[in-house]
């Protein structure tokens, strides 16, 4: 009997070094995992640092994929994979990163535990999110807010160019 396949959707993003080279590697971990099923990837696109320390621009996409993992079993693979390419956790938010596994959506779970929020709490905040989430899965519906993707993001542009 198979298991269920979950579909994720992840950000992506990188602004130390070779960011592409790190991005690339991290889609080839994640295709070859027997547990996940890369099935698209958004362009990357360059955009500046939120908060943080001054530091270089990053490169952000979106993946889709589906697992068999629960959503805390992802979590740990996605940070397995962070650290086996440079990741270093100083405990500081917005710190620059070789790279950036995040778990924007699963399915239309909402979770909300010490280690993990589904959905990803600044997701409708982020338009460097949602620009690349937009150009893969357009029509899907954020389970908090009942809009989908292109909603979302029509509304932060306008937000933020209106300012």
């Amino acid at each position: 009997m198979s298991q269920k396949q979950n579909k994720v959707y992840l950000g992506i993003g990188s602004n130390i070094g070779d960011r592409r080279s790190y991005i690339d590697k991290a889609v080839l971990l994640l295709k070859q995992n027997a547990n996940i099923n890369v099935i698209k990837i958004s362009r990357l696109y360059e955009t500046d640092p939120v908060g943080g320390p001054a530091q270089g621009k990053f490169l952000n996409g979106v993946i889709e994929l589906n697992t068999v993992l629960n959503p805390l079993e992802l979590l740990v693979n996605l940070q397995n994979i962070e650290l086996k390419l440079g990741r270093i956790r100083s405990g500081l938010k917005n710190q620059p990163r070789t790279l950036d596994l995040d778990i924007l959506l699963f399915e239309d779970i909402v979770l909300n535990t010490q280690q993990l929020i589904i959905p990803h709490p600044l997701l409708q905040e982020r338009l460097f999110v949602l620009k690349p989430f937009m150009e893969i899965a357009s029509g899907v519906i954020h389970p908090l807010f009942k809009r989908t993707i292109k909603e979302l993001f029509t509304e932060l542009n306008s937000r933020t160019e209106s300012k």
